[in-house]
């Protein structure tokens, strides 16, 4: 069981998993121990604001380090929009100065995505503050291959990692009900297809049923 305390990163096999979501959830579920709990979203690209998502759904605080209006890598949207990009020691300084007990840092895409300057990656993020991952992957085809190679490469660095399937269908299949006999990496729940659209009081009520952060089962 990974360690929830200090920073904890939540990343993906890929985009659109449900990091977001899963995110929310992971302080839900922190809240409920009774932990206090700082969300950072590391970059936010495109029109969406996930920061603002997260706050809503759980209540937690929740704020975003960086805009950047097209739709790309952190680090290329940062190069379009003529803007600062984000600098590694920095954001490092940041994340271990929060007086929070557990620091939620959602990154963007997955995990090798370059983020800011020199092309940093969540990845090293983890090995400067020295945390664990949340990974959070997708139920269907596709998801044994991408887990297994985002787990691979944390493991690589030295970084320990836990899994969350971030959507799991109202409807699942074959795939999906067999994906979660083979699914790599230790698990820590999954988070119910849908749930971005509960309304906050639900969400909240619901959301530490769906996560083991104690490794009681």
């Amino acid at each position: 069981m990974i360690n929830f305390e200090g920073p904890v990163l939540v990343t993906g096999t890929d985009t659109g998993v449900g990091k977001t979501i899963t995110t929310a959830a992971l302080a839900v579920a922190l809240m409920d121990q009774g932990k206090t709990v700082d969300v950072v979203k590391l970059a936010q690209t495109g029109d969406d604001d996930d920061a603002e998502v997260v706050n809503r759904l759980s209540g937690a605080p929740a704020r975003c380090l960086a805009r950047y209006p097209d739709p790309l890598a952190p680090f290329a949207a940062a190069r379009r929009a003529e803007a600062e990009p984000l600098k590694l020691p920095e954001v490092a300084d940041l994340v271990l100065d929060s007086p929070a007990d557990v620091v939620l840092l959602e990154g963007a895409g997955g995990l090798l995505v370059q983020m800011g300057e020199g092309g940093w990656t969540v990845r090293d993020l983890a090995v400067e503050v020295g945390c664990p991952a949340v990974v959070v992957a997708r139920a269907g085809l596709g998801t044994l291959n991408h887990t297994a190679l985002t787990l691979e490469a944390l493991s690589r660095r030295g970084i320990e990692a836990a899994v969350v399937i971030g959507s799991w269908p109202y409807q699942p299949g074959l795939a999906e009900f067999e994906n979660l006999i083979d699914l790599p990496g230790e698990r820590l729940g999954w988070i119910p297809g849908g749930a971005g659209e509960y309304e906050p009081e639900v969400f909240r009520r619901l959301a530490p049923e769906w996560l083991d952060l104690t490794g009681r089962e």
